[in-house]
């Protein structure tokens, strides 16, 4: 929703969403952005961004805020990072680290199951945090059994994780790659595919050392 298409439709479970605004959408996807800063709130502490993810798309009451059982909802669910926030839950979230917040995100994004996760490189990251960011991704997805579109330049990571590999050349898909052909491919057989069916060999290197 927050850039409109020029053509075609956005099916998402037989539903049509593609004129849908932003907000109307979050009833559906989890979104975490390539920028840590983006999807929390910095002001606020990490419980209450969490409070926040879990009662989008809810009805406001009076109720407390946060109660007992929320919290200890919540400090369960920071576990899965394997970062230490539960030990933090009244901290600022502007005083976290960049891969702190991105993990933070992604808990954010996934505390209400989303129909469909988008994740937009949200591993530009140091390499030790970024690993712990996939390990975390990987933990939530599979547990919660969630369909999800991971976007990476990381050609290493693109094998590795998911069930379905698909390379965009020009706005086009030039390589569609699944099961066991993706279980057992290389990063330099990925980039001969891409090169054979691009018919441009300008992004190896690059992409090889991504």
């Amino acid at each position: 929703g927050t850039i409109q298409v020029d053509t075609g439709s956005i099916i998402l479970d037989g539903r049509d969403i593609t004129r849908l605004p932003e907000f109307k959408r979050a009833a559906y996807l989890g979104r975490v952005f390539q920028d840590p800063m983006m999807g929390t709130a910095a002001t606020m502490q990490i419980e209450e961004n969490l409070a926040l993810a879990d009662r989008r798309g809810k009805r406001r009451t009076l109720h407390p805020g946060i109660t007992q059982a929320d919290r200890e909802r919540y400090i369960e669910q920071l576990k899965i990072l394997d970062l230490g926030l539960e030990n933090r839950m009244t901290a600022k979230v502007g005083l976290l680290s960049g891969g702190q917040r991105q993990a933070l995100t992604l808990l954010m994004a996934t505390l209400q199951k989303p129909e469909l996760l988008l994740l937009d490189e949200h591993t530009a990251l140091d390499p030790k945090t970024a690993a712990k960011v996939l390990e975390a991704t990987q933990r939530i997805v599979e547990k919660n059994r969630l369909t999800t579109m991971m976007i990476t330049h990381n050609m290493r990571d693109a094998i590795t994780y998911g069930n379905r590999l698909i390379m965009m050349y020009e706005g086009h898909v030039a390589v569609d790659v699944s099961g066991e052909e993706k279980r057992h491919l290389t990063v330099e057989q990925l980039l001969e595919l891409f090169s054979k069916a691009s018919g441009s060999d300008e992004a190896d290197d690059k992409l090889l050392l991504s």
